[in-house]
């Protein structure tokens, strides 16, 4: 495991279920000190529809954030600067960090395609190293490749096995085709004698509703199957702990692994995803993970009455959270991550 010890480390990123407390945590834990800063100035549903649909009327707001942050941490030295998507982050604030700490290594990370976010596009020359969740944008734009991870808590779900009280279990925020999807899973598996359960969650009712006025996807879902309730990681895992199989859809237009993808498969639980490139992984086995045609979809009956076959450790250990900090801040893994899509 890579050693941070004494290292000072700037880690701004968006706010994604708490994962980013887990890096800081985990950061500190290996001995770096770490001053952690939101990249958003507000987390409000306004706030983030804002600067993902027009940052540009939120200029002055955001400008104010970052010379704040600017004057907090006047006078520090850092070892890395450390970022995390940064759809708000102003190219002023990257300019002047670097001028203050010219030997800093600036370190970008990214879990959204860049095809969705091309803003981000032009803050990567900032950057001396660069990873993406996006095998397409890796090659595209030169970057290096790094899935996204699990954290330990779900590795140890194992320690406790239960018998399953569903076989199907979908939990995940309401955006593009999910529902429809989700729901035609719903009926398959119901025709099936399936048990299932599905948690669809949106930030709030008002986006919700306007959501639902400029998306077509949206226009067919029922409200009243919608939760406004954010499931905390206790109580997803308490969820996989009755689930014999996850359900996982990703957005039409990525390729990228959710991380929900590698808590599914790190708590020994199968995986049903609309994602196929997922074969392209080195921890791909079709015994565990069923990969179904979002326009023809089709559940294998066999495919639940099968135990969860084990992954081997040394793959487990290079999807956790460990290695990828290994990767950001140690040696990139793409030939690693490349090797079997390659040969594929």
């Amino acid at each position: 495991m890579i050693h941070l010890h004494g290292k000072k480390i700037l880690f701004l990123s968006v706010s994604f279920f708490n994962y980013e407390k887990a890096i800081v945590r985990r950061l500190s834990e290996l001995g770096a000190e770490v001053d952690f800063y939101d990249e958003r100035p507000s987390n409000s549903n306004f706030s983030k529809g804002i600067i993902r649909f027009n940052k540009k009327f939120y200029q002055l707001k955001i400008k104010e954030y970052y010379n704040r942050i600017l004057n907090e941490i006047q006078g520090n030295t850092y070892d890395f600067f450390f970022l995390i998507k940064g759809e708000a982050i102003p190219s002023f604030f990257l300019e002047k960090i670097k001028e203050r700490n010219p030997e800093m290594e600036m370190i970008y990370y990214n879990f959204d395609p860049l095809k969705e976010y091309p803003d981000l596009i032009s803050n990567l020359i900032y950057f001396d190293k660069k990873f993406t969740f996006e095998y397409n944008d890796s090659v595209k734009y030169n970057l290096n490749f790094r899935p996204l991870f699990y954290l330990d808590e779900y590795e140890n779900l194992n320690l406790n096995p239960q018998p399953p009280q569903y076989d199907v279990v979908f939990i995940g925020s309401a955006h593009t085709d999910r529902y429809i999807v989700g729901e035609k899973v719903r009926t398959i598996a119901d025709s099936l004698n399936l048990r299932s359960y599905f948690y669809y969650y949106a930030m709030g009712r008002f986006a919700f509703r306007l959501k639902k006025i400029v998306d077509k996807h949206l226009k067919e879902f029922d409200i009243s199957k919608v939760s406004f309730e954010k499931l905390n990681h206790h109580q997803i895992i308490d969820f996989y702990k009755k689930s014999k199989a996850v359900l996982d859809i990703n957005k039409p237009f990525q390729h990228g692994l959710t991380i929900r993808t590698f808590e599914v498969l790190a708590s020994g639980r199968k995986l049903i995803t609309t994602n196929s490139d997922i074969r392209n992984y080195p921890f791909y086995n079709s015994d565990n993970i069923l990969v179904i045609d979002r326009e023809d979809i089709r559940l294998d009956p066999e495919f639940f009455k099968t135990d969860f076959k084990k992954i081997n450790p040394d793959v487990l250990y290079k999807m956790s959270l460990d290695s990828f900090i290994e990767c950001l801040f140690g040696d990139s893994q793409d030939d690693y991550w490349n090797a079997f899509r390659n040969k594929a």
